[in-house]
C-alpha cells in the first residue's frame, strides 16, 4: 500500500486530513472520505476554506451548521472502496484513503497548479469537494458553493491567504504595500530597462540591507498606477520555502505565472553558476531560456560579488541583463524611510514611536552598525529597540535605541547616551591621563577628533589620517590605545594590524580577502571584515614602512577616498574611522632627549626619501613623538603600578609599591632606547612573577602585600609586618 506524499500539502490542508482521519477513527469508519474531508473543513474557522464558505454562506442564504449535518449524515452512512493509499498524520497515525478521496486530492492538485501554487491549500480541496462526479459534489453546488465561486473569491480578494506566489502590482492595488519611499533617480534607471523592447532583465547589485528589494516593490506599485512600463502588467515573486522544496516545478510554475510581466527573485546568484541539484539545474536552464527568448522579465538581486563570480562568466546570458548599483541610503534617505514605516512598528509592537527614535536609529546605526548598510541597519536597530521596549514602556525614545545598540554590540551605554559635544571637548585630557610626555601628538590627534564631530572635514575620508614616528617606546601605540578606549569605551576595539607581517606582494589578499575562486575567500580580509564590522574604529598600521608597497597602494587608497573593495565586492567605509601609522623611520635622530629642531629635520628627511610624496600628501598630520624624560618615564611606572594594584584588587589582594620600590624599578630602565617598553618587562619580572610564584606557595592568600626596597636585597615582600620575602 502506497502513502501519500505529505510534501504536496500545506501545513492547513495537512491539518485538514488529520482531522478527517480523526473523525474517521471516532464514527468508526475503515477510510477517509470526501465528506469526513468536508466536515474536518467545516470545523477549520482558521482555514481560508472555512472562510469562504462563510462567505458564501452569507452571499447565498444558507446556514454552515446545516451543511455540517448533512455532511456528517452522509459520512456515517458511507465507507467508500479503498485505492490503496494511506495517509499518515501528524501523530503517525496511518488512515486508509477512499478513492474518492484520492480523486479529490489528485484535483486539488491540478486546481493548486492551474493557479501557480505548488501546494494544496484547503480552498483547493473545497474547489475540488464541489466537483461533479464527487460524493460531495451535490451538498455544495445546492448552496451555490461550486469550483467557479471559490475561485472568484480568491481572484477577488475576498477571502487570501500567503501564497506560492505573490504579485507585487496586484498587492499594490489592494493597498497592501507597507510605504515606501521612492528612490527617483534609480526607480527612473530602472525604468528606462524595464521599457526597452527587448532584453529588459535588471539586476539590482548591492549590500543586504542596501534597499535593492523596496527599490524593486516601488517599481511595483509605479506599474499599479499606471505609472510603469505598459509592457509589464505583474511582478511575481516565489516564497524561498518553495525554491527550497522544489526549484524546478517552482520556476516552471513562476515563469509561467509571470509571462507579460515581471519575475521577482532575490539572491538570483543561485541559480547561476555550478548547480547543487538536478532540480536546481533544471531551474536554472528553465530561468536562462526564459531570459534569452525575452519571455518575461526578470527583475534579481545580487551582491557585487555574487555577480562577479557567478553571473559575469556566463558572457552569453550576462549579454541580455542589465545591472543597476543600488547604493546604501544617505542618513537623510534613511529617516524618511524610518519615518514611512513607524505606523508599522507601532501597530506590529504596540508601542508610539518617537521621531527621536527614528534619529537615533539612522545615527547609531550608520556609525555603529558596519555588517549592513543603510536602511537595513537602522530597521534592524528599531526592530531590536522595540523588542526589548515592549511591554516596559508606552512610547519609544532614543535611550532605548542605545540601550538595544549596546546590548546587541557590547559599546557601553553611556558612550551612546552621554552628552557627546561635552566628552569631546574633554579629550585632550582624557588621553593626557595615559600618555605621558607627548603632548605635540595629543594635541593633533585631539584636534582631527574634534574638527570631525563638529562636520568640519571631508565626509568621504576619515577622521584623521597620521603618521607616528619615534623610537620603541614612547607612547606610539598607547596613544592609539587610548584613542580606542575614549571613542569605543573599549581599547580592545582598537584594530591593530602589525605591517611586518605584511612584506610579500601575495599578503594583500589576507589584509582586503581573496578575489572569487581562490582560498580563503569565504573568510574576507583581516581589515575589511573588522572594519565591515565596526566602521566607527581606530586603525593601527605598525610599522607601516616594512609592508609591500601593493599595501601602501591601498592604504593611500583608505586615506584619500575612505573606502575599500574586499575580495567579495563588499565596500569597507573608513570615514568613521582614525587611520594611525606608526614608523621607526628617523628614529636615530630622535632617541635624544634633548630633541632638537636640526634632528627632527634630518628623520622628516628620512620618511620623505622613503615614501612618495602623494602618499605623505594625503596625511593630516606626522607626528614626531618625543624621547621620555626621566620624569616622564616615572609618571609612566606609576601609570604601570595602578594597573599591577587593580589586578591583585580583583584577586582580594591590596597591593601597595613604596616609593623606594618605585625608584628602585626606575633605576633598573639602563637601556632608555627602549624608552617605557623596558619598564614594562622589568615590571612584570621583579613583580608580577616573582609575586605570583610567592603567592603560589601560600595556603591562603594574603589581605596586603608590601612591595618594599632594600639596599643591598633589591625588592623585597611584607605581608603587613617586617618579614622579609623573597627578593626580586
Amino acid at each position: 500500500m502506497s502513502t501519500l506524499n505529505k510534501d504536496l500539502l500545506d501545513a492547513t490542508a495537512r491539518t485538514a486530513l488529520n482531522r478527517a482521519s480523526e473523525l474517521m477513527r471516532q464514527l468508526g469508519k475503515p477510510l477517509v472520505t470526501p465528506e469526513l474531508l468536508l466536515v474536518a473543513l467545516l470545523r477549520m474557522p482558521e482555514s481560508v476554506a472555512n472562510r469562504a464558505l462563510a462567505h458564501l454562506a452569507k452571499a447565498r442564504g444558507f446556514a454552515l451548521a446545516d451543511l455540517e449535518r448533512e455532511a456528517e449524515s452522509q459520512a456515517r452512512q458511507r465507507d467508500g472502496r479503498s485505492a490503496n493509499f494511506t495517509y499518515v498524520t501528524d501523530q503517525n497515525v496511518v488512515a486508509p484513503l477512499s478513492d474518492e478521496t484520492l480523486v479529490v486530492l489528485d484535483e486539488a492538485r491540478s486546481i493548486a497548479l492551474a493557479h501557480g501554487e505548488m501546494y494544496i491549500a484547503t480552498e483547493n480541496l473545497l474547489a475540488a469537494l464541489a466537483q461533479p462526479g464527487v460524493s460531495t459534489a451535490g451538498m455544495l453546488q445546492r448552496r451555490g458553493v461550486t469550483p467557479a465561486a471559490v475561485a472568484g473569491l480568491m481572484r477577488e480578494g475576498v477571502v487570501s491567504r500567503r501564497t506560492t506566489m505573490t504579485d507585487w502590482v496586484d498587492e499594490a492595488r489592494q493597498g497592501r504595500l507597507a510605504p515606501l519611499f521612492f528612490r527617483e533617480r534609480l526607480l527612473q534607471q530602472a525604468l528606462s530597462v524595464l521599457s526597452m523592447t527587448r532584453d529588459r532583465s535588471l539586476l539590482l547589485l548591492g549590500a543586504v540591507g542596501s534597499g535593492r528589494r523596496s527599490l524593486a516593490l516601488s517599481l511595483a506599485l509605479l506599474i499599479a498606477e499606471g505609472r510603469g512600463p505598459a509592457q509589464v502588467s505583474s511582478m511575481i515573486e516565489v516564497s524561498n520555502s518553495a525554491w527550497l522544496d522544489n526549484p524546478a516545478l517552482a520556476m516552471q510554475l513562476a515563469l509561467r505565472r509571470a509571462e507579460g510581466g515581471a519575475l521577482l527573485i532575490a539572491d538570483v546568484a543561485r541559480f547561476f553558476g555550478r548547480p547543487e541539484t538536478n532540480a536546481q539545474a533544471q531551474a536554472m536552464r528553465e530561468l536562462h531560456k526564459a531570459i534569452v527568448e525575452d519571455r518575461c522579465v526578470l527583475i534579481g538581486t545580487a551582491t557585487e560579488a555574487e555577480f562577479n563570480e557567478r553571473i559575469r562568466p556566463n558572457t552569453a546570458l550576462s549579454a541580455h541583463l542589465h545591472t543597476l548599483f543600488v547604493p546604501p541610503a544617505t542618513d537623510e534617505e534613511c529617516f524618511e524611510m524610518l519615518r514611512l514605516q513607524r505606523s508599522m512598528f507601532e501597530r506590529d509592537y504596540s508601542l508610539e514611536v518617537s521621531e527621536a527614535a527614528l534619529k537615533a536609529a539612522t545615527a547609531l546605526a550608520a556609525r555603529y552598525v558596519g555588517e549592513q548598510p543603510l536602511p537595513g541597519s537602522a530597521v534592524r536597530l528599531l526592530h531590536q529597540a522595540c523588542g526589548l521596549a515592549r511591554g516596559s514602556a508606552q512610547r519609544l525614545e532614543a535611550q532605548h535605541v542605545a540601550r538595544a545598540l549596546s546590548l546587541h554590540t557590547g559599546i557601553p551605554l553611556a558612550q551612546l547616551e552621554g552628552d557627546e559635544r561635552a566628552r569631546y571637548a574633554q579629550i585632550d585630557a582624557a588621553l593626557r591621563r595615559r600618555v605621558i610626555g607627548q603632548e605635540e601628538a595629543i594635541a593633533a590627534v585631539s584636534n582631527a577628533i574634534k574638527r570631525a564631530r563638529v562636520g568640519l572635514k571631508d565626509p568621504r575620508r576619515p577622521i584623521g589620517s597620521f603618521l607616528f614616528l619615534g623610537p620603541s617606546g614612547v607612547g606610539k601605540t598607547e596613544l592609539a590605545r587610548s584613542l580606542a578606549e575614549f571613542l569605543f569605551g573599549d581599547e580592545d576595539a582598537l584594530i591593530a594590524l602589525d605591517m611586518t607581517e605584511y612584506q610579500r606582494e601575495e599578503s594583500l589578499s589576507r589584509l582586503i580577502g581573496a578575489p572569487p575562486g581562490y582560498v580563503g575567500y569565504e573568510s574576507g580580509g583581516q581589515l575589511t571584515s573588522r572594519v565591515l564590522k565596526s566602521p566607527y574604529a581606530v586603525v593601527l598600521f605598525d610599522e607601516v614602512e616594512k609592508a609591500h608597497p601593493r599595501i601602501l597602494d591601498v592604504l593611500l587608497q583608505i586615506m584619500e577616498e575612505g573606502r575599500l573593495t574586499d575580495g567579495q565586492g563588499r565596500v569597507a567605509r573608513f570615514s568613521e574611522t582614525v587611520v594611525i601609522l606608526t614608523s621607526n623611520l628617523g628614529a636615530r635622530y630622535l632617541n635624544d632627549p634633548d630633541l632638537d629642531n636640526a634632528m627632527r629635520a634630518l628623520a622628516l628627511e628620512e620618511v620623505r626619501a622613503f615614501f612618495r610624496p602623494e602618499f605623505l600628501n594625503r596625511l593630516d598630520e606626522i607626528v614626531v613623538f618625543r624621547p621620555l624624560s626621566t620624569e616622564a618615564l616615572r609618571q609612566v611606572l606609576d601609570l604601570m603600578i595602578e594597573r599591577e594594584i587593580r589586578l591583585a584588587q580583583a584577586q582580594g589582594i591590596a597591593l601597595e609599591v613604596t616609593p623606594a620600590a618605585r625608584a628602585w624599578l626606575l633605576e633598573q630602565n639602563t637601556d632608555r632606547h627602549l624608552g617605557a617598553r623596558l619598564l614594562r618587562r622589568i615590571l612584570q619580572r621583579t613583580v608580577r612573577d616573582q609575586l605570583a610564584s610567592y603567592l603560589l606557595s601560600l595556603t591562603t592568600p594574603p589581605a596586603r602585600v608590601v612591595v618594599d626596597a632594600h639596599p643591598q636585597q633589591g625588592l623585597v615582600y611584607r605581608l603587613g609586618q617586617p618579614q622579609a620575602l623573597p627578593q626580586g
